[in-house]
């Protein structure tokens, strides 16, 4: 993935539909506990279910040095009940060719002994093993999940990205804004593919334009290890489409010289979170200009790109060609980091019987930092930790109350700008 570029030029309001709470964890002041009652007060641990290897590697080292930055905040204001906060296992989710990568990494998580297990990042994979976790009582979140059937799986699970009615919403007023009335669909066959696929088809079509090529029912989805897409782009060609939606992850790199090959105007691309990424070295200069993408949440500031920066150079002895994620991942790891300081206790049960509470979903003050809210708290105080994604309090399905999708645009090196965010709200 190389180097992507932001660039804020305004935010626009637009209502989308749904919400982020745990399903039957719900903090109302009836229910909400206040103290540990033989809850665990050793040190918290947590875990990760990443993409070590498959088409979703390039999004790990985002989220990864997010992760990093979380875990320093915390544990440089004194942790979480005066203990260090560490990372204790790091499953490989893999991805949907042999899901017995992610069976395997759910099995080495379950084994590591933490009360929290960050990912998967693919939805499929979350699918796949949120069962599996949570039977063994694990407390299970993802910075990246954005299949719509994942709202309310359990309430083991929690997500800090929307789910895919938001940014389907966001992405198919960009295409109607545009003027396109036909519109096709090139979506690969995975829970996310689909999903998201739905979402899109279903908010364009309510506003009037046409699907002219892989719609849902059409049976013109493709295998996710398929790697010739002359078939596909030719039948796009032939349909007449204005505006041509590409949902897969690195598939995209299969499909564009098909589609130079075939002489498609690239304008008319419009790319999704699982492929909205800088492709400076992959395709000669000018082959993305102008088209567009959307990424799910707000966009990172100068200064917290400063910090995910070095704490990625320091750790991981790399370089960050973008962002993605890392404010969900962040917020991830605070989140659950200020639940077991307000329950007093590191055990799953303790962490989510309050990650409502803290989400703000009851009210309470405004607070930006661990440290901050942790202040708070020892004052006996309600919060509202507000994060780096910009995401609203947690509703009973386990997703933000509202959230923003950044939409981009590709400029002549291939890489995507940042244009505008959309606030939408979940149903």
């Amino acid at each position: 993935m190389k180097k992507m570029t932001r660039r804020t030029t305004s935010v626009v309001a637009l209502a989308a539909g749904a919400a982020l709470v745990l399903a039957g964890c719900s903090s109302t002041p009836a229910d909400k506990p206040e103290e540990n009652k033989g809850g665990s007060t050793e040190a918290l641990k947590i875990a990760t279910l990443l993409p070590q290897t498959g088409s979703l590697g390039f999004l790990m080292p985002p989220v990864q040095a997010g992760i990093a930055q979380a875990l320093a905040d915390i544990n440089g204001a004194g942790g979480v009940l005066g203990k260090d906060v560490t990372i204790v296992g790091e499953g490989n989710e893999g991805d949907a060719t042999d899901l017995t990568v992610v069976e395997k990494g759910a099995d080495d998580v379950i084994k590591s002994g933490a009360s929290f297990v960050l990912g998967a990042m693919g939805s499929g994979r979350s699918a796949h093993v949120v069962d599996r976790i949570a039977e063994a009582g694990l407390l299970m979140g993802s910075p990246s999940n954005t299949a719509a059937d994942l709202s309310g799986i359990s309430p083991n699970y929690f997500r800090t990205a929307p789910p895919d009615t938001v940014q389907g919403s966001a992405l198919a007023s960009q295409i109607i804004a545009d003027g396109k009335t036909k519109v096709a669909f090139l979506t690969f066959n995975d829970p996310y593919g689909l999903g998201l696929r739905d979402a899109i088809q279903q908010n364009i079509e309510a506003n009037g334009a046409e699907t002219v090529y892989g719609g849902k029912g059409d049976g013109n989805e493709f295998p996710t290890d398929q790697t010739s897409f002359a078939s596909e782009i030719t039948a796009v060609k032939d349909s007449g489409a204005e505006a041509i939606v590409v949902v897969t992850y690195d598939q995209f790199k299969q499909i564009v010289p098909e589609a130079v090959n075939q002489k498609l105007n690239l304008k008319d691309f419009y790319l999704v979170d699982g492929n909205t990424n800088g492709y400076g070295e992959d395709f000669p200069k000018g082959t993305l200009e102008g088209a567009q993408g959307s990424i799910p949440g707000a966009q990172a500031n100068d200064a917290f790109k400063g910090e995910l920066d070095k704490i990625y150079a320091d750790q991981f002895k790399g370089k960050l060609d973008s962002y993605t994620y890392a404010p969900e991942a962040y917020d991830l790891v605070t989140l659950v980091a200020l639940a077991a300081e307000k329950a007093g206790g590191t055990d799953s049960d303790s962490i989510k019987g309050q990650l409502h509470a803290v989400s703000g979903s009851d009210g309470g003050t405004e607070c930006n930092s661990f440290a901050d809210c942790k202040k708070l708290l020892d004052e006996k105080k309600d919060i509202h930790y507000v994060g780096k994604s910009g995401t609203g309090p947690l509703n009973d399905k386990n997703d933000p109350s509202s959230a923003f999708i950044g939409i981009y645009k590709y400029d002549a090196s291939n890489n995507p700008v940042f244009q505008k965010a959309v606030e939408g709200k979940t149903e």
